[in-house]
């Protein structure tokens, strides 16, 4: 059996110094990244690849889904979970409090606690954050529910085709749309690393930057289907989250400029 590839021999051996951060910069001054930054004297930026525009209740109402008919909720980002609550109020649509969410970290379920009373027999989340884990979850639960798989416009084609072939009842209704943000003042600033987070932070890139070439840039990326972009627009991915060894983004960039120290 071949050996895995090192994402380090992808790399030249470099001091990292510089990092962006394709997100918003978080609030306050309680955050990992910050604390990652005094450790390893880093210089943090943040800026957004993508813009979240949700789409209003009026156009929402021509898609003809009744929210209250489904007894479950797939989610695969923050943002889904902040549209489906935000249309939800805006309809005047009480979500009932046995319906279950199917999400595709523990990050995303923990951030269900900004809307609903988290109980672990209503809430389930994927062991790894890949779709293979977070079907092998649903597929315990498919015959008793109907689901809703709340997204953007460029929704995860793997996540309908596998409850279609599943013959699981299911509705996609598109809730927000993402929009590619203005980063060429930042990109051209020669970062070490650049942090992708969603597919949708990849077209950007690519968008604002037709040519981009790595040249020797780190890649890191969090999600599988974010994983999935980066490769298919030519890049090559240094470090990858989540996984069992590095669940979030920080404790991926932490072991890997621990092993490059190496």
């Amino acid at each position: 059996m071949p050996k895995k590839a090192d994402p380090l021999a992808n790399v030249p051996a470099k001091k990292i110094k510089k990092v962006l951060i394709a997100q918003p910069q978080p609030e306050g001054l309680k955050s990992p990244y910050f604390d990652l930054a005094r450790k390893y004297d880093l210089e943090l930026h943040f800026h957004p690849f993508i813009i979240i525009e949700g789409i209003p209740a009026k156009e929402f109402r021509k898609q003809r889904i009744d929210i209250s008919a489904y007894s479950a909720v797939i989610f695969t980002s923050r943002n889904a979970i902040d549209h489906f609550f935000r249309i939800s109020d805006e309809l005047k649509m009480a979500v009932s409090q046995d319906t279950k969410y199917f999400c595709i970290t523990e990050a995303v379920a923990l951030y269900l606690q900004k809307f609903i009373l988290y109980r672990k027999r209503k809430v389930f989340f994927g062991a790894d954050g890949t779709n293979k884990s977070l079907f092998d979850m649903i597929n315990k639960h498919k015959d008793n529910e109907k689901f809703l798989y709340p997204c953007s416009e460029s929704f995860d084609s793997e996540i309908t085709n596998w409850l279609k072939i599943n013959h699981c009842e299911y509705e996609t209704p598109v809730l927000y749309k993402v929009i590619s943000n203005d980063i060429k003042e930042v990109i051209n600033r020669n970062y070490d690393v650049i942090c992708f987070f969603t597919p949708g932070g990849i077209k950007s890139l690519v968008e604002n930057f037709p040519s981009f070439k790595q040249n020797g840039t780190i890649i890191a990326a969090f999600g599988i289907n974010t994983f999935k972009a980066a490769e298919e627009a030519g890049l090559v991915l240094n470090i990858k989250a989540p996984l069992p060894q590095t669940p979030s983004m920080v404790s991926a960039l932490e072991q890997y400029m621990q092993a490059q120290k190496k």
